[in-house]
C-alpha cells in the first residue's frame, strides 16, 4: 500500500536539534508540494532560497511487516530522521529515493519524522560547481508517500517492447523463498486480463509475453496497457503485487533519423524548466500535467526535452498519455567536477533510469552533463549504465562541440548558428564525427535572440521567424531527426545569465505559459483545432518611417485570404520555404488585385503599378531604386500620369498618412469555409480574457491548484501587446491566492495562480485592470478521495 504524506508538515527556515526533537521553536505549517520561499517574478536573488531548513511532522505506522518513506523530490541534500535516529539520506534533488524505516519505527504510537534540507548549492554535488543558466531553488517541493508491505515484495518491475506484439518483462523480488509462485498479467488499461505467465519466484526473473493484437503507442494513438507482477502464497493469493503502465512501441534512431513503430517521424519539440512564477519547482500534480497539454495539444509539439534534469513523474505520465515524445537527461550544466562528483552523477543516473524507463514516452537518456567537454571515461562509464539498465532505448548527450568523442548512439547538438541572415541550421558533415549515427538539434535560438513579450513588432517576429528558419532547415535536409527549440518559457536564472530582472526570455511562452509570437510557429504545424496568428498589428505608427514591410501569417489552413475594409486583395503564399509541413505566409502584398477591382485598370498597367508602388513601400520615396524610378517614369509616359497621380496612388494603397484607418482583415479558409478570421485595425476599448487551466480542483492528499492565464484584447479579440496596464487580483471562498494581489500585464499578458485551502465548496477570482470591466471567475473544489495516512 502507499499513502500520501502531504499534508500536515511543520515547516522552519533554521534547521536546529531542538527542531528535531519536536520541541515548540518557530515553524510554520505547509503542505507538499512546498518552495521553502516563494520569490518574486523579477529580480529573484537565489540566496533568498539558499538555507538549511527543516520539515518534520508525526505518523502512525500501519500493521505491516516492512515500512517505507518515498520523497520523490528533495532539493538538494535531505538527511531523515524518525524518533531523532538518523534513518537515510540523499543527495541530490532530481530524483527520488526511498528509505526503509522498518527497524525504526514505534508501533502504535506516534512518530516524529524531520528531515534537514540543505538547498544551497554544493559545488561538490550534481549540478552544482559553476554558473548555471537556471535557478535550481529548494524544498520538499515533490511529494512524500509512506509504502508498505510484506517481507517477500516485488521491488522492481521494468517492461519494454522489442516488437509492436512482444513484451519484456524484468522483476527484481526481495524474500523470494517466502512466496510460492510470481505471477505477470499485462492487463488492458481498463484492467481487462489479456494474457499472463506463472514463474517460480526469484531474486530476478525475466518472461516474454506475446499480444498479437496489441494496439501500438504513438504519437497520434497513445494506447496505454497495464503490467501487474504479483507474489503469490500457496494458495494462490497475493502476498504483494507491483504494476506499471507502458505501452507496445518501438523507438529506433538510424543514420537518417528517428523512426517510431518503424515510421520515420521528425521530432519537432521544445525544451522545458521545471519551474513557476513564484513557486519555483513546487508545483503540485495539476499544473505538470497541464504543461504537457500545453506542449500538445496547443503548441502541437510531438516532443519535449526536459533540460536539464529528470522532471516530475505526473509531467511524464502526461507525456505518456498524451503521445508526447520525451529526451529526459541527468542533472548538469557544463561543469564536470571530481572522481566523488562523477560517482554522484552516475548513481542520479541510475536513478533516474529506474524510476522512469517504464515510461513510453521517453525514446532517449541523456547520459552527458549538458554542454560539457569530453570525458571518455565517465561517458564510457555513463552509456554503460543505460544500455545495462535499459537495453530498449538509445542514449545521447547534448553538447555545442562539433565534432566531439561520439559514445552515445545519437549527437545531439545545441545548434546556434543561425543568425537571422545565413542558413538555418549546420550540415551533419560539418557537425558529427560519425555519419552513421542519427544528429538531433537538442537547443536553437534562445540566447541568441532573447525577446520579450512588449517587444515592438519587429523583433517579436524576428523572433519567431528564426523558429522557422531552423526548423525548415532541419526538416528539408533529411539528415536531422528532430529539432528542440530552446526554449518552452521564459524562466528565472542566475545574475550570470539572462536580462537585467534575471529572467532569460528565451522562451516561445512567457513565464505564466501565455504564447509569445513564435509560439505560433509550432501551434500551427498540426492540430484539428484551426490557428491563424498575423505577426503584425499593421500599424504604420510601429514602423520606421512608416513602412510595414514584409509581415507574416502562420496558419495551419490550406489558405489565408487577405481583405482591406472587406474588399478582397489577395490570396497569401508561401515564399521561401522548403520543408516546413505549415511554412509562415508572406504578407508583402498590400495592393493585390485592387488597382484592378477599385482603380478599374488593366492587367498590365497594374501590374507594373503594383511593383513600384509596393517598392515605394519597401525603401521608401525617397529611397527607391533607380530600376524602380525608371519603370514608374515609363508606367507615368505610357499611361500619361502624372507624378501627382503617383503620389496619390502610394497615399492610398501604400502610405496611408492621414487617411481613413484601414481594417485589415486575413480569413483563413478550407476549401471555400472560412475556419478562423483575424481583424486587425487600430482599436481602443479594451477587455481581459481570464483562462484557468482548470475550473474543478480537487481538495485532498494535498492541495490542488489552477494556473491563471490573463490576456487584455482589443474589441477584434486582438492582443492590446501595448496594455502594459496594472492587473489586481481577489480571491475568495475555498481558495487562496499564490504571489502577489497585484501585477502589471507585460506584452497585454500576465497571470496568477489559485491554490486550494483545505476546503470544499466554491470560489472565485475576480481580475481587474484599468479600462477594462472586471472578470470573475468561478471555481468548484470538491473532495478527492485518496489513501492518506496520518
Amino acid at each position: 500500500m502507499r499513502y500520501s504524506l502531504c499534508n500536515h508538515w511543520e515547516f522552519t527556515e533554521q534547521w536546529s536539534d531542538a527542531f528535531c526533537r519536536g520541541e515548540p521553536v518557530g515553524c510554520r505549517p505547509v503542505r507538499l508540494p512546498h518552495t521553502c520561499r516563494e520569490l518574486p517574478l523579477h529580480y529573484a536573488d537565489p540566496s533568498d532560497y539558499e538555507m538549511v531548513c527543516g520539515y518534520r511532522r508525526t505518523l502512525t505506522v500501519p500493521d505491516a511487516p516492512r515500512v517505507f518513506l518515498r520523497f520523490d523530490g528533495a532539493a538538494h541534500q535531505a538527511e531523515i530522521y524518525l524518533n531523532g535516529q538518523l534513518a537515510g539520506q540523499h543527495q541530490g534533488g532530481y530524483t527520488g529515493f526511498t528509505i526503509e524505516i522498518t527497524d525504526l519505527v514505534h508501533r502504535g504510537t506516534e512518530n516524529l519524522l524531520a528531515v534537514r534540507l540543505d538547498t544551497r548549492e554544493d559545488p561538490s554535488l550534481p549540478p552544482f560547481g559553476f554558473v548555471i543558466d537556471y535557478l535550481t531553488y529548494g524544498g520538499l517541493y515533490r511529494e512524500v508517500w509512506l509504502e508498505t508491505s510484506p517481507q517477500s515484495r516485488v521491488s522492481d518491475l521494468f517492461v519494454y517492447t522489442p516488437t509492436l506484439t512482444e513484451a519484456a518483462v524484468q522483476l527484481t523480488v526481495e524474500a523470494p523463498e517466502k512466496a510460492a509462485a510470481l505471477r505477470v498479467r499485462l492487463c488492458s488499461s481498463a484492467g481487462e486480463m489479456l494474457v499472463s505467465c506463472q514463474l517460480p519466484p526469484a531474486e530476478s526473473a525475466e518472461c516474454r509475453l506475446t499480444l498479437p493484437d496489441a494496439a501500438p503507442w504513438d504519437t497520434e494513438h497513445p494506447n496505454l496497457y497495464r503490467c501487474i507482477a504479483e507474489l503469490l502464497d500457496t494458495d494462490g493469493q497475493v502476498l504483494h503485487s507491483r504494476e506499471t503502465s507502458f505501452g507496445f512501441r518501438t523507438a529506433v534512431f538510424r543514420a537518417d533519423g528517428f523512426y517510431l513503430n518503424g515510421k520515420k517521424t521528425f521530432l519537432r519539440g521544445l525544451n522545458r524548466h521545471q519551474s513557476y512564477p513564484y513557486i519555483g519547482y513546487a508545483a503540485p500534480e495539476s499544473l505538470q500535467r497541464q504543461d504537457a497539454r500545453i506542449l500538445k495539444n496547443e503548441l502541437h509539439c510531438n516532443a519535449v526535452r526536459t533540460s536539464h534534469y529528470p522532471q516530475s513523474q505526473y509531467f511524464l505520465d502526461e507525456c505518456d498519455r498524451l503521445g508526447l515524445l520525451v529526451f529526459t537527461e541527468l542533472p548538469g550544466w557544463q561543469h564536470i567536477g571530481d572522481g566523488a562528483w562523477k560517482d554522484r552523477a552516475c548513481a542520479m543516473l541510475r536513478e533516474m533510469l529506474l524510476q522512469n524507463r517504464n515510461h513510453p514516452s521517453i525514446i532517449l537518456w541523456g547520459v552527458r552533463i549538458n554542454e560539457s567537454v569530453d570525458d571518455d571515461e565517465f561517458y564510457t562509464r555513463t552509456n554503460q549504465i543505460a544500455h545495462a539498465l535499459d537495453p530498449s532505448r538509445a542514449t545521447s548527450g547534448v553538447r555545442y562541440l562539433e565534432k566531439s568523442h561520439l559514445l552515445e548512439d545519437v549527437y545531439a547538438y545545441n545548434d546556434f548558428s543561425h543568425n537571422g541572415s545565413n542558413a538555418g541550421a549546420k550540415r551533419k558533415k560539418d557537425v558529427t564525427p560519425d555519419l552513421s549515427k542519427a544528429l538531433l538539434i537538442s537547443e536553437c535560438n534562445g540566447h541568441m535572440y532573447p525577446t520579450k513579450s512588449c517587444d515592438d513588432a519587429p523583433h517579436r517576429q524576428e523572433h519567431a521567424l528564426r523558429h522557422a528558419r531552423v526548423l525548415d532547415a532541419a526538416y528539408a535536409d533529411g539528415e536531422h531527426a528532430g529539432c528542440f527549440g530552446w526554449c518552452m518559457f521564459d524562466y528565472a536564472t542566475h545574475k550570470d545569465f539572462g536580462s537585467g530582472d534575471r529572467i532569460c526570455y528565451h522562451g516561445v511562452l512567457d513565464s505564466f505559459r501565455n504564447p509569445k509570437l513564435a509560439a505560433s510557429v509550432y501551434a500551427s504545424q498540426g492540430g484539428e483545432e484551426p490557428v491563424l496568428t498575423v505577426s503584425s498589428t499593421m500599424d504604420i505608427g510601429d514602423y520606421p518611417a512608416g513602412q510595414i514591410g514584409t509581415v507574416y501569417v502562420f496558419t495551419n489552413a490550406e489558405r489565408v485570404d487577405l481583405y482591406k475594409n472587406d474588399v478582397f486583395v489577395t490570396t497569401l503564399h508561401k515564399s521561401g520555404w522548403t520543408a516546413l509541413p505549415h511554412p509562415p505566409l508572406a504578407v508583402d502584398d498590400t495592393i493585390g488585385v485592387l488597382l484592378e477591382t477599385q482603380e478599374h485598370f488593366d492587367k498590365a498597367k497594374a501590374d507594373t503599378l503594383r511593383d513600384c508602388l509596393l517598392a515605394a513601400g519597401r525603401y521608401g520615396l525617397a529611397g527607391l531604386p533607380l530600376r524602380y524610378k525608371l519603370k514608374l517614369a515609363w508606367c507615368m509616359v505610357r499611361y500619361k500620369m502624372s507624378f501627382a497621380d503617383g503620389v496619390a496612388l502610394y497615399g492610398k494603397y501604400v502610405g496611408n498618412w492621414g487617411g481613413a484607418a484601414t481594417r485589415w482583415r486575413f480569413d483563413a479558409k478550407n476549401g471555400d469555409t472560412v475556419v478562423k478570421s483575424v481583424t486587425l485595425c487600430p482599436s481602443h476599448r479594451l477587455h481581459l480574457e481570464v483562462t484557468p487551466s482548470a475550473t474543478v480542483l480537487q481538495e485532498g492528499d494535498t492541495y490542488d491548484m489552477a494556473g491563471v492565464r490573463v490576456w487584455i484584447l482589443d474589441e477584434n479579440g486582438s492582443p492590446a501587446v501595448y496594455a502594459q496596464l496594472p492587473l489586481t487580483f481577489a480571491v475568495t471562498g475555498a481558495a487562496a491566492l499564490v504571489g502577489p494581489a497585484a501585477a502589471t500585464a507585460e506584452g497585454g499578458m500576465g497571470g496568477t495562480y489559485l491554490r486550494t485551502a483545505g476546503q470544499t465548496g466554491t470560489a472565485a477570482l475576480t481580475v481587474s485592470a484599468p479600462q477594462c470591466a472586471p472578470v470573475t471567475v468561478e471555481f468548484t473544489v470538491t473532495k478527492k478521495e485518496c489513501a492518506v495516512w496520518n
